[in-house]
């Protein structure tokens, strides 16, 4: 990757976003814990929720990716309390399209996720930055699913 390339995928916002992860602690009584892995880069993030209501009404997640993964898990962590298992379904699907089939940004409140947006030509890093959103939607399908069992 040429040096301009990392200028601008690595943008000064991008970096502020790492130092901004919301929710690092990990919840002591989680409704549901999904742990995700980037087989290409190594990065993985660990996602706990409770839902109450249909909503995440907690969230903790402990981040061990690139810097990429990391601005989307901060992204991701600002917005998703008071969410909807649909809305989460919605700004994950609306990501990879972004990335994979240049969509448009996600819906608010995740449209901070456009940032992301010159990753789109680096396939290797898509993964990373689906993490948290893909671990966060099967945790809230784990927890109703134990709700009703």
């Amino acid at each position: 990757m040429a040096d301009s390339d990392m200028i601008k995928l690595y943008s000064g916002r991008i970096l502020e976003l790492t130092a901004d992860i919301p929710f690092t602690e990990r919840l002591d009584s989680p409704d549901a814990t999904v742990r995700k892995r980037s087989p290409l880069c190594g990065s993985s993030v660990t996602v706990d929720l409770n839902v109450a209501d249909g909503r995440v009404t907690g969230f903790g997640q402990d981040v061990k990716a690139c810097a990429l993964g990391q601005a989307s898990a901060a992204v991701v962590g600002h917005a998703i309390l008071g969410r909807t298992r649909a809305e989460l379904e919605t700004a994950r699907d609306q990501l990879k399209a972004m990335l994979k089939s240049d969509g448009p940004v996600p819906d608010a409140p995740f449209d901070g996720l456009e940032v992301l947006q010159p990753a789109k030509d680096y396939k290797n890093r898509h993964a990373s930055i689906l993490l948290t959103l893909d671990a966060a939607t099967e945790a809230f399908a784990q927890a109703e699913a134990s709700a009703c069992a």
